[in-house]
């Protein structure tokens, strides 16, 4: 809201200083500065209502050393994270980007299913909370949401040259001519196009992009026009994935939190490179028009999870329940799918991958054991992986601190792969 206010009374008065809510870096900086404020000020007015409430955590006995000094501490807290990314964000991006009005509705969407799991298992006394097939209904709907917006929004659109554009069959939105400055200093002239693909990076390889299309090569000529048919379902199970093994790290003080400000800070990156032209043309990835925005964005998420660490490193003054776990795996799917950086989640949330692989070869493992020998046995000593590492006697501030020690290595090399080919 800022921006338009700023614009208009550098347009109209000629306001010193105006134009600074123009630049990307100065309303990130802010949206940063805000987002902590609002998770520590007001974060600590949310845990006590929380309290008043008495919204606490029941702990069930797994054998966990520390475990039953976590009963009684205020769940639900990720309205703190969702507070804090709402406020500055309303407040510092562009409203009518659509890949801000994305985020906006994948960050309310994913909060409203966790909340209700939380509300039923804490109101209701239900343990179970919301039953799984609306979580997977709800997650469903948001790749829906994605999926289908970046099929059908004039907006979602990359550049390239109009030459690749036609012979692909992409649907060219505007084309435009783009004057470059050859090697030897001569003006050469390029017709570009922004157009409506399924195209994606690819990290590691030199020709580093390919598109969904291409999947269904079958239908030739055809094939973008039908691409949703594989490119939705795709997203689907990006959402519904990321969002489960957020949900599952999300075992410890401080964890989730920690890495999902650093996966932000590395989405942000992204963010920057992929809507700046001279940076994207020279790592030579996708420039994707209008989604700078995501910029700002992003540096609310890292604020928020920073300012809510403020209260949730160990011991813990409060939980961020699902409310925020949930939040926190659909916010940052859709980050990378809008960035076409979905192919790196597996090196970049590479924690949360193993954690969700922890407990398939767990329960597989058990299930297998218990039908061929009549007794269930396990790989690891408890499941998910950061409880293994807390059964074998390392404290959790050890384990959350190596964790994310192995996050920032991850995000590292996410970035590298901007240059590695």
């Amino acid at each position: 809201m800022l921006y338009y206010l700023f614009e208009f009374l550098e347009k109209n008065y000629g306001l010193p200083g105006a134009s600074l809510f123009q630049y990307i870096s100065f309303r990130s900086g802010l949206a940063v500065l805000v987002s902590l404020l609002v998770a520590t000020v007001f974060g600590d007015r949310i845990i006590r209502s929380l309290k008043r409430l008495q919204v606490g955590e029941t702990v069930r006995e797994l054998g966990l050393d520390g475990q039953k000094l976590k009963e009684g501490t205020p769940t639900m807290g990720g309205l703190i994270i969702i507070a804090a990314i709402l406020v500055p964000c309303l407040l510092f991006a562009r409203l009518d980007n659509i890949y801000i009005i994305l985020m906006l509705v994948t960050t309310v969407w994913m909060a409203a299913i966790g909340f209700a799991d939380d509300y039923i298992k804490v109101f209701k006394k239900n343990k179970e909370g919301l039953k799984g097939r609306f979580k997977v209904i709800g997650q469903i709907g948001l790749g829906l949401i994605v999926g289908v917006t970046m099929v059908l929004h004039e907006d979602v659109v990359v550049r390239m040259p109009v030459k690749v554009a036609v012979d692909q069959g992409y649907h060219i939105i505007k084309t435009f001519e783009l004057e470059e400055q050859s090697p030897v200093g001569v003006s050469i002239s390029r017709e570009m196009a922004y157009a409506k693909s399924s195209i994606t990076n690819i990290p590691f390889f030199k020709n580093n992009t390919i598109s969904y299309s291409d999947f269904i090569w079958f239908l030739k000529e055809n094939k973008e026009s039908f691409v949703w048919i594989i490119f939705i379902p795709i997203v689907i199970f990006i959402v519904t994935g990321v969002s489960n093994g957020a949900n599952l790290t999300d075992g410890l003080d401080g964890l989730l939190a920690g890495l999902s400000a650093i996966i932000a800070g590395t989405l942000g990156i992204f963010a920057y490179v992929s809507g700046n032209a001279f940076f994207a043309d020279y790592l030579n990835i996708l420039y994707i028009p209008f989604s700078a925005e995501l910029v700002v964005y992003s540096a609310c998420f890292v604020g928020a999870c920073t300012g809510f660490l403020w209260y949730n490193a160990f011991p813990a003054r409060v939980f961020m329940g699902d409310t925020g776990s949930l939040a926190i795996g659909g916010i940052v799917a859709s980050l990378a799918i809008l960035l076409r950086k979905e192919l790196l989640l597996p090196l970049l949330c590479g924690i949360f991958f193993i954690e969700t692989l922890s407990v398939i070869i767990q329960v597989s493992y058990f299930k297998y054991t218990k039908r061929k020998f009549g007794e269930g046995r396990r790989v690891f000593l408890m499941s998910p992986l950061h409880h293994h590492y807390q059964k074998k006697g390392y404290h959790e501030v050890k384990i959350v601190t190596r964790f994310w020690i192995v996050g920032i290595i991850l995000a590292l090399l996410s970035i590298i792969t901007l240059k590695v080919r």
